[in-house]
Order: structure tokens, then sequence, then C-alpha cells
């Protein structure tokens, strides 16, 4: 496994233990009554599917990254062909030509 992979594992474990954290301290604030136990609680949880959902979206970037790597490895010349005419419309776009009145 690829070491980019094991830290998506990794981040997204570390997310569901922070989660389950979340839970427990704010349900043991909602029992004593301790509202900054609770909003530390909910903290957590907040954290945790912040942090799991930027695992996945890594991986999809990750996903798109390998796609466009392995289409420029199998077409080459389409891809210069694409690059290029990118570059040429960017040009006009950013860089119009000005009259000589």
């Amino acid at each position: 496994m690829a070491k980019d992979k094991i830290d998506t594992i990794e981040s997204k474990i570390d997310a569901k233990v922070r989660d389950v954290q979340g839970h427990v301290k704010d349900a043991a604030g909602g029992l004593t009554g301790d509202i900054g136990l609770q909003a530390d609680g909910k903290v957590d949880q907040f954290t945790a599917h912040m942090q799991e959902d930027f695992a996945d979206l890594y991986e999809e970037g990750e996903g798109a990254v390998e796609k466009a790597v392995t289409f420029v490895r199998d077409k080459p010349l389409l891809s210069l062909g694409i690059v290029s005419v990118v570059g040429i419309l960017l040009g006009w776009l950013f860089f119009p030509r000005r009259s000589r009145s």
C-alpha cells in the first residue's frame, strides 16, 4: 500500500476515535449538566467530521491526478495539443492585442 493511502486510512481511524470521544463527552456533559464538557464534545465531533471529509476529498483528488497522469502517458501528443490550445486561448484572453492607432 502506498504511504498516502495509509495516511488517509490512519486519518479516518483517528477521526472515528475522535468522533466517539466527542459523543462520550457530549453525553457526559449532558448528564452532569457541564455545558463546557458538552460543548467540547460537540467541537470534537465537528472536528472529526471535517477530518474525515478532508481525507475523502484527498482520496478523490488522488484519483483525478492518477487519471490525468495515465491520460498523458497514453496520449502524449494529444495532451500536448490540448495544453497548447488552452495556452493560446488564455494568452488571447489575458493579453489582448492592442490596436496601433
